[in-house]
């Protein structure tokens, strides 16, 4: 198993949605524990405004005719919006990958010191995860926790960790439902613990608080599901709750291993609820049809990487959900399309158009 002590910082990427054209207290807020590593910066095609970034920084920039030159004007619609942040695990080169979105801020924790996001999210994914027999002391492999009496001396080498998925303080990740009924509603615990995600079990994930490891199951995270309507519809918050549920599988299958809990980031206030609500409403309805599906999938043996899992699960859309709505049938060649294109920029991995 990896070790925390052996993970370089040049073996980790900070992917980061820009949103807002203005990154300066956003940037500054981070400064800390963000001027060790290298920052991808993918800036929405649809921000029209400049963005704004202070020095003192070791980061790469790209904006639409960057992404565009990689991938063609034709394809980079797919990373508008909050997507943006997948044209960053696209080009990254590096290992380990942490996700964050520019409303979100280093919080505190309970004793008011600075939560180190960065090397927790790198902890639990170089520490052993222990997915198959669940420990009720929570994460094991933490500082004062242990295995509990009862937990099968076989399964406790664990397997490795291929994704850490972190929560926020403030403005939790609720629902537009959720925060209509409740406004006023904030996180304001903090709860010091890390647990292992148990197989076959379903998990909502959002990537605005996410690190990974890139070479096991990078192509597994990806935009595929989007809706369509009148107006701009959120997709995009369906969109990574379908990502989420394509990387467990693909953990699940290839036994690898999914924590949550810490580390925590501070979520600044987000749009009006309502009209979240008037947006969302046509993926909330399609999660009630999405969730079976991936709890009763299971893929062949013969898909060994999380490329061939992604093909194997685009499959299985097509034929058991494709009829159901279209929506579905075009995830399933978006899919498809995202392998295609991650084997691609891959082979081109040493462009100037690329890594810059």
């Amino acid at each position: 198993m990896m070790s925390v002590a052996n993970v370089k910082d040049n073996e980790i990427d900070i992917v980061i949605g820009a949103l807002h054209a203005d990154l300066t207290s956003f940037m500054n807020a981070w400064k800390p524990l963000f001027s060790r590593f290298h920052l991808i910066i993918i800036k929405d095609p649809d921000l029209k405004e400049d963005l704004k970034i202070p020095q003192g920084f070791d980061l790469d920039v790209y904006t639409k005719s960057d992404i565009d030159r990689v991938v063609g004007p034709s394809v980079s619609g797919i990373f508008s919006g909050y997507s943006c942040r997948y044209f960053g695990y696209l080009i990254s080169r590096k290992k380990y990958i942490f996700s964050v979105d520019d409303d979100c801020l280093p919080a505190k924790d309970s004793k008011g010191f600075l939560v180190d996001a960065v090397s927790q999210h790198i902890t639990n994914l170089a520490t052993p995860a222990t997915p198959f027999f669940f420990n009720t002391l929570y994460d094991p492999f933490r500082d004062g926790a242990d295995f509990v009496r009862g937990y099968p001396f076989s399964l406790r080498s664990g397997v490795n960790c291929a994704l850490s998925c972190g929560l926020w303080l403030n403005l939790a990740d609720y629902d537009a439902p959720t925060q209509a009924l409740k406004p006023g509603q904030r996180n304001s615990r903090y709860v010091d613990a890390v647990l292992t995600v148990p197989v076959r079990a379903m998990v909502p994930i959002s990537g605005i608080n996410i690190a990974f490891n890139r070479e096991a199951v990078g192509p597994a995270l990806l935009p595929a599901l989007r809706l369509s309507g009148e107006g701009k519809l959120r997709w995009e918050t369906v969109e990574d709750i379908w990502s989420g549920m394509c990387v467990k599988v693909v953990c699940d299958h290839l036994g690898l291993g999914v924590k949550t809990g810490l580390p925590y980031v501070w979520r600044n206030d987000g749009s009006d609820a309502i009209e979240s609500l008037r947006k969302e409403w046509e993926g909330v309805k399609l999660m009630e049809q999405i969730v079976p599906f991936f709890q009763t999938m299971r893929l062949p043996q013969t898909a060994t990487t999380a490329e061939d899992c992604v093909v194997e699960m685009a499959k299985l859309v097509k034929q058991q959900l494709g009829s159901v709505d279209p929506v579905f049938a075009r995830a399933a060649e978006a899919m498809l399309e995202w392998i295609k294109l991650w084997k691609a920029v891959g082979l081109r991995s040493s462009s100037p158009a690329v890594q810059k």
